[in-house]
């Protein structure tokens, strides 16, 4: 059987040989006149490039006087004001970093004017005992200070990979953050006696809140808002309260979903996609007790961040939900009326790379994160037509 290790490798060969082949459609289309040249499309989009050569990026936040703030995976946090990208961030702890593993996102505090808090998640640990953390500290003079840790998944595990941890507030100021299920360790996912293959529910200071779903359940690890989860990579709410998140199936079956506390979402009790060895995770699709998603990819995109369109940026896409795909190389623009899915639309594709985040920034433009090595921060308003 082959290790985690060795099909990382071939994961990684894979992914950049799908984005050489790419490109090269990509050109072979604009020189064929079958993709809109990149003129056309700057008639409907203004694209700037607001930083470049950071290595992996993975997500982006927005601070309240114009600065940004962008992880690499690697475990640098770095910052970026006028097009200029700082040093690392000083301060920030070391990371597990191998395969999936590293520095994942950044989110600053709701009342950061305030009390300058930014939160980070992290892989944690070792090759033989590693999972996923969130620590918090005061960012301020280019370095993080008073940084402590706040939570910790405390079920490890031995492979590099399905950490989950993309984290967002909610109006009542606790904290969601999303775990994976180590890969091997899918069953977890449904023992709800940890944190694996689920969201958590925090309190600002790592507490737990004390009116989270499974309290009653004195079996359960308290954090838990909702699990069954395999490994999510988006979450995002809607201005009206309404959670959403998505999911990487294995072969096929990427989820989008709605949250709702306590809920169980199936993995790896049901499932649309197949496992890699080509075999059945699990012959159902849908099974009492399980909440359905609202829509599946298959064959797989691959979802990486989430972001709901809001501001006056783009006021035909008002409630659209975006979601960064990393296998085609574009974002998908569902079209919602409440909890269904009306349109789905490929959007952005011309950049011709992998697509790691998205963000609507506080005026409303989006800002992409390229997958790369060489990555770039990416802006986009609407065109001057």
């Amino acid at each position: 059987m082959p290790t985690v290790s060795n099909r990382s490798t071939r994961r990684m060969q894979s992914v950049r040989l799908r984005k050489l082949l790419r490109r090269t459609l990509v050109a072979q289309a604009l020189a064929l006149g079958l993709l809109a040249t990149p003129a056309a499309w700057a008639a409907a989009f203004e694209v700037a490039t607001v930083a470049d050569d950071l290595n992996m990026p993975w997500s982006v936040a927005f601070l309240p006087d114009g600065e940004l703030l962008v992880t690499e995976l690697g475990g640098n946090l770095r910052s970026i004001r006028d097009g200029e990208v700082s040093e690392p961030v000083a301060g920030v702890p070391p990371v597990y970093r191998k395969s999936q593993g590293g520095l994942f996102d950044v989110l600053p505090h709701p009342d950061f004017a305030s009390n300058q808090l930014v939160y980070l998640s992290f892989a944690h640990g070792t090759p033989d005992a590693n999972t996923t953390r969130i620590i918090r500290g005061r960012y301020a003079d280019g370095a993080l200070n008073d940084v402590e840790v706040i939570y910790t998944i405390d079920r490890t595990k031995d492979t590099p990979v399905h950490y989950g941890g993309r984290m967002v507030w909610l109006a009542d100021g606790t904290l969601l953050m999303t775990t994976g299920d180590g890969f091997d360790y899918r069953e977890e996912a449904q023992n709800t006696a940890n944190a694996l293959g689920s969201i958590v529910r925090i309190n600002a200071d790592g507490s737990i809140p004390s009116d989270n779903p499974l309290l009653t359940d004195s079996k359960a690890a308290p954090e838990i808002y909702s699990y069954g989860h395999r490994n999510a990579q988006g979450i995002a709410v809607h201005p009206d309260g309404t959670i959403y998140m998505h999911e990487h199936g294995p072969q096929g079956g990427d989820e989008l979903n709605r949250v709702i506390p306590g809920k169980n979402y199936g993995w790896p009790l049901t499932t649309h996609g197949l496992d890699y060895n080509g075999g059945y995770v699990s012959p159902f699709e849908t099974a009492p007790g399980v909440v359905a998603p609202l829509w599946t990819w298959v064959p797989s995109i691959a979802p990486a961040g989430l972001a709901i369109v809001t501001g006056d940026a783009f006021p035909n896409w008002q409630g659209n939900l975006l979601v960064a795909a990393l296998v085609d190389g574009d974002v998908k623009r569902l079209e919602m009326d409440g909890d269904e899915v009306i349109g789905e639309h490929s959007i952005f594709a011309d950049i011709g790379e992998r697509i790691r985040d998205v963000r609507v920034a506080p005026d409303g433009s989006i800002y992409l994160l390229t997958d790369s090595e060489s990555g770039s921060v990416v802006r986009i308003t609407p065109g001057a037509d």
